[in-house]
């Protein structure tokens, strides 16, 4: 498997070549952010291994750049940072794992293992349906360049329907997903927030992204309505 390691200390990056060359993968190094970007885009890795401070190009806005160009190949993220803050954003960014410096290789080979296990998946950071679009970690929407005002629970459905563009949903589906399986209220709660976002992001631009599947449930058009 090929990994791409992008780390600016030197001593660092080559401790990580030889160690995972050890474990029988090939392994290329670039020694800042700019180089790491360009050769992450240019070049089919099975995996990256992406610190977060760079000279260059950091590694928040390298994951977030890859993922905008839907380029989806595993990234474990390296900081010397403490604190779950940094966590978060890398997570947001795109990346799907992260390791705190000082680290164990046999964690990291065996995360690296892991991420390899499930592939370069589609994981966008931004929900896209034609113009319509969401942030679920800046929790914003919009509809073209209008950004449009929802409010959690508003959110959680958007996503929901976003992640399953599309596809019929069943009421039961969206009750267990956005509210939860012990929900006890009126399941009707699901088509009074239905026509809230149809209210918020279709009507006033004459659109019909979320449909009524009589029988089955709720879609919402794959190219946003």
């Amino acid at each position: 498997m090929r990994v791409l390691v992008v780390e600016d200390e030197r001593r660092l990056a080559a401790g990580l070549r030889s160690g995972l060359e050890a474990e029988g993968f090939a392994v290329d190094v670039a020694l800042d952010g700019t180089d790491g970007l360009w050769m992450a885009r240019e070049f089919p890795y099975d995996v990256i291994v992406l610190d977060i401070m760079l000279p260059g190009v950091d590694g928040y806005e390298i994951c977030a750049t890859l993922r905008a160009e839907r380029v989806w190949t595993p990234i474990l993220m390296l900081t010397a940072k403490e604190g779950e803050w940094d966590e978060v954003e890398g997570l947001d960014n795109g990346a799907d794992d992260y390791l705190t410096k000082p680290f164990s290789y046999a964690v990291l080979v065996a995360r690296l293992r892991a991420l390899l296990r499930r592939g370069a998946k589609p994981r966008p950071a931004i929900l896209e349906a034609g113009d319509l679009r969401l942030d679920p970690a800046a929790r914003r929407a919009w509809r073209g360049g209008v950004e449009i005002e929802l409010t959690p629970r508003e959110l959680a459905l958007l996503e929901f329907l976003l992640r399953r563009r599309g596809e019929v949903v069943a009421k039961r589906e969206i009750l267990a997903h956005v509210w939860d399986y012990d929900f006890e209220g009126d399941p009707n709660i699901v088509e009074v927030y239905v026509r809230h976002l149809r209210n918020k992001l279709d009507r006033p631009f004459g659109r019909a992204a979320i449909e009524t599947v009589r029988g089955a449930g709720y879609r919402l058009a794959a190219n946003g309505g």
